[in-house]
């Protein structure tokens, strides 16, 4: 049978594609602009959009699993609607979705608010359905690569009671394992959340002092203060985006986004492997 998976040309689902290729599940992915999608040969490949309902309805012809991963936009929420309404249409009911740790709680924050609201979708509609919930991903830090190379400063408001940020290929892995979980059962599987996090609770002192270890020069941390890092964000995204950002950071500050022992170790028996750190990123980004 065929994997349909949503959101496949992003940091996450190009990941799940990879994995789930090894794995010999077979691959169909949706996308705009088909030219772009760089796959290997044997990923089908349906051209088209969530909101475009007849490519929607036709990429899930033959679909026995869905991984459904919503970008952060302003129609998100509709998105996640549409695309849970032609799934269930079209006899989809495995599913694994992507959503965010703190959904139910941080739902002040647009994005996790939408990712709440799919979550109790797939509840009440019947999918059998792994939701995973991730964490900050460590992946993003690209983003603020240069203001901690050319000032010294690293930026993001995390605050001191910690994010256990965690690396996109490690939430790949785990999506693919699911997914063929799923999609090989021979019948109904229960509901399933999964926090997905990385091995360590990170604070924006601690952030800092990685930095400075792997680059060998002191490295400050910017403050808990959200205002500059909102105004840093807008002059490289929309200005409702870095607004988003501000929010989330502030709920990093006031609660913090930390795993329990319970949540790695679960991890580390799914992937039979440790997770990715953080250090591992800072290395990586400093040697390009």
């Amino acid at each position: 049978m065929t994997i349909l998976v949503i959101g496949a040309t992003g940091r996450v689902g190009r990941h799940v594609v990879k994995q789930l290729i090894a794995r010999d599940a077979k691959v169909r992915i949706l996308t705009r602009d088909a030219s772009k999608a760089n796959f290997p040969i044997d990923v089908e490949v349906a051209q088209g959009e969530i909101l475009d309902l007849g490519s929607l309805r036709n990429a899930f012809k033959g679909v026995s699993a869905l991984f459904l991963l919503n970008a952060v936009t302003g129609d998100e929420f509709t998105q996640a609607i549409i695309a849970l309404n032609i799934a269930r249409e079209a006899g989809v009911e495995r599913v694994v979705y992507l959503s965010v740790m703190h959904a139910d709680r941080f739902v002040n924050v647009p994005h996790f608010a939408v990712k709440s609201g799919a979550e109790q979708m797939l509840k009440q509609m019947g999918f059998s359905a792994t939701i995973l919930r991730a964490s900050y991903f460590i992946d993003n830090e690209a983003m603020i690569k240069d203001v901690v190379l050319n000032h010294g400063v690293y930026p993001m408001p995390i605050g001191g009671k910690g994010v256990a940020m965690v690396d996109t290929r490690d939430i790949a892995e785990v999506a693919a394992i699911e997914l063929v979980r799923r999609d090989q059962a021979p019948g109904k599987l229960p509901i399933e959340t999964i926090n997905l996090v990385g091995p360590e609770t990170l604070t924006g002192e601690g952030i800092a002092a990685i930095w400075a270890d792997v680059l060998g020069r002191p490295i400050a941390y910017g403050g808990d203060d959200p205002s500059g890092f909102e105004q840093s964000m807008a002059t490289f995204m929309p200005k409702w985006t870095a607004y988003e950002m501000r929010l989330m950071a502030e709920r990093y500050v006031s609660d913090g986004m930390v795993a329990d022992a319970s949540d790695v170790e679960r991890l580390v028996a799914i992937l039979g492997r440790p997770l990715h750190s953080y250090r591992e990123t800072v290395t990586t980004l400093t040697a390009l």
